[in-house]
């Protein structure tokens, strides 16, 4: 048997992933197999390398660039997607500028890349090389397909900058270059490439009036009302243009829970609740988006003194069998953050609203007793939304309301009353039998609403306290 000999590259290596100066960049050294017949290696092994730390980046097409002679040079071009770079024959000296808006912005990494070795480049990564042997094939996968529109969104930098001073190993001016990467513009003149935008859908709601009150100085929060998504209308979700964002949150739904019984409301509440997030999710997976939506206590049957994020799902009536669903649904897409919210209180018609109004008018109530949680002011909705999304929190559900000791709602309309200047003796405490008698058309209600706040606490959330935000929100009018 004639003796094996080893390949031209590097053999043996351990697959790894490394960090580099430019966030997100990054550089793994691939273990290839050789002997005297050639080589093998696991170019792109998704469940290897994600286990690893690099992000699974949903690749949907795959390109080669062949290179006949050393020193062609290309580049360099920040694309609207994500590349993972490697080559089949050769080598290419790779150069990297970070193109995108923020404080990276302008730092430079460069290597060599063989068969050995591959490189992850994230969306807006200005992306550049030059073949060091004949017959280099250069290969590249990408997360989207090329599109003409997509054009619009790429950034270009000039292959000599001065200020990126990329050490390319064969001078330029001995290279081939194409006249279009020649008359790239330098880097104090290059726009850079903005991040995608977050999309709110169901911005004319309590939570969507207080999300875009959080994030009124954002520029790339687009917020859209039912006239424009209406998640009863698939036709509606179909029109955007998805590309531009990497965010979506669905503070959309269908609240209406005694008119959810009816068979015109059940109809409703299942294409909004549930059938809605449902092509969400499909979409956010399709497109890789993180998926932020808003679920209820009410997928619970109230048996429980609390709640925490794993108990399995017992709906009372329509609106929370519905409002499961789409949690189910939700939750199938990669990155998803599903908030379980109960008595939730914003602008608009509210508990809280009602009997303020009642207060000031002479009316003396009567309030259920025996139904016990804890207030959600949308306001701290929004602030936790925005908390995960900025914190890159686990992705998964997170049970999200004020703090402070569980109450009833006659203990609420007591402290409403107290803090409107009126008598809290006015309120009368009853039981759910004594104040639904003889009402027809009601849907039942989870007796127990309390949440267990230990998972989103342990992200570094803090809840506020709720009678803290009924005094403040009050005050507000």
């Amino acid at each position: 048997m004639r003796k094996q000999k080893s390949v031209e590259i590097e053999t043996g290596k351990r697959l790894t992933v490394r960090e580099t100066s430019i966030p997100g960049l990054k550089v793994l050294d691939l273990s290839v197999h050789g002997d005297t017949r050639g080589w093998f290696k696991e170019n792109w092994q998704r469940e290897k390398m994600v286990a690893l730390g690099l992000e699974d980046f949903g690749p949907v097409q795959n390109n080669i660039s062949f290179n006949a002679a050393p020193g062609v040079t290309r580049g360099i071009h920040a694309e609207p997607w994500d590349k993972y770079i490697s080559v089949s024959t050769g080598r290419v000296f790779g150069a990297w500028v970070d193109l995108r808006e923020g404080s990276s912005f302008g730092t430079t990494f460069w290597c060599e890349i063989d068969p050995s070795v591959a490189v992850f480049v994230p969306r807006g990564v200005g992306n550049a090389f030059q073949a060091l042997d004949q017959n280099t094939a250069y290969t590249y996968l990408v997360n989207d397909h090329w599109s003409a529109e997509a054009q619009n969104e790429y950034t270009f930098l000039n292959l000599a900058d001065e200020a990126a001073n990329i050490p390319w190993p064969i001078p330029l001016s001995e290279g081939e270059l194409s006249e279009k990467d020649e008359a790239h513009p330098r880097l104090a003149h290059v726009m850079p490439m903005k991040p995608r935008k977050t999309l709110v859908i169901g911005s004319t709601g309590q939570l969507g009036g207080a999300l875009a009150e959080l994030w009124a100085d954002r520029d790339d929060v687009v917020l859209v009302g039912r006239d424009t998504i209406d998640l009863a209308r698939p036709e509606t979700l179909e029109a955007v243009n998805w590309a531009e964002y990497g965010t979506v949150v669905n503070a959309a739904a269908y609240t209406a829970v005694d008119a959810a019984e009816s068979a015109e409301g059940r109809e409703l509440a299942w294409a909004v609740n549930a059938a809605g997030p449902a092509r969400l999710a499909r979409i956010a997976s399709e497109r890789r988006l993180r998926l932020v939506h808003v679920s209820t206590d009410y997928v619970f049957d109230g048996t429980r003194q609390v709640h925490d994020e794993d108990e399995p799902f017992a709906p009372l009536g329509v609106y929370g069998q519905s409002k499961a669903a789409g949690d189910h649904a939700v939750a199938c897409t990669p990155k998803h953050y599903i908030l379980r919210t109960s008595w939730v209180i914003g602008d608009g018609n509210n508990f809280v609203r009602i009997m303020a109004s009642l207060a000031e008018r002479g009316v003396d109530p009567s309030v259920v007793s025996d139904q016990v949680g804890r207030l959600t002011f949308t306001s701290e909705i929004a602030r936790a939304i925005d908390h995960l999304l900025v914190s890159n929190a686990e992705y998964g559900t997170y049970n999200v309301s004020n703090s402070g000791e569980p109450v009833s709602w006659a203990e609420v309309a007591k402290r409403v009353f107290e803090l409107s200047g009126h008598d809290a003796a006015r309120v009368t405490p009853v039981t759910s039998l004594e104040y639904f008698a003889g009402k027809k058309g009601i849907a039942p209600r989870p007796a127990q609403s309390v949440f267990d706040l230990t998972k989103l606490e342990s992200t570094g959330f803090s809840p506020g306290d709720q009678f803290a935000g009924l005094q403040s929100y009050l005050k507000a009018g």
